[in-house]
């Protein structure tokens, strides 16, 4: 049995509100891309009726809604290297925020980039000069991501 002393500032409970940063980092990137990637197949999937050589050309959004739960893994791994046993409330606290704010960024980036890339590829299904202009607006949402 292990004697670790706790005091005020750092409670026993502390640990947790660092978990819970941890666990929305992940939880919420995750969701915010698989929701980017189903959005924007669903878009390519009804592109790919009327120009199927184009496929491939507009996997992109697909690709950037992936890349969103990368940065939720990565914060997230961040984020548990830092838990440890005494931990100042503070610290905890500091931790939640930090998965909390990467977490939902990405969730609101993976509904950008589904809206965005659904309406793109169909769009560069009409018109294929719209791909010049669906390339940064795919790039667009993922960078308020990168700034959480």
């Amino acid at each position: 049995m292990s004697s670790v002393a706790f005091s005020e500032g750092c409670p026993i409970y502390a640990p947790f509100f660092g978990a819970m940063g941890c666990t929305a980092a992940i939880v919420f990137t995750c969701l915010g891309a698989s929701y980017g990637t189903a959005k924007s197949g669903v878009g390519i999937a009804a592109m790919g009726v009327l120009r199927p050589d184009l496929m491939m050309k507009c996997i992109i959004p697909v690709v950037m809604a992936g890349i969103i739960a990368i940065y939720g893994l990565v914060v997230s791994v961040l984020i548990s290297g830092g838990l440890a046993s005494p931990m100042s409330l503070y610290a905890g606290f500091i931790q939640l925020g930090a998965g909390l704010s990467v977490g939902l960024a990405g969730l609101s980036a993976g509904f950008a980039i589904g809206i965005v890339g659904d309406a793109g590829v169909r769009g560069v299904a009409q018109q294929s000069r719209v791909f010049v202009g669906m390339v940064p607006s795919s790039f667009s949402p993922k960078s308020s991501d990168c700034t959480a």
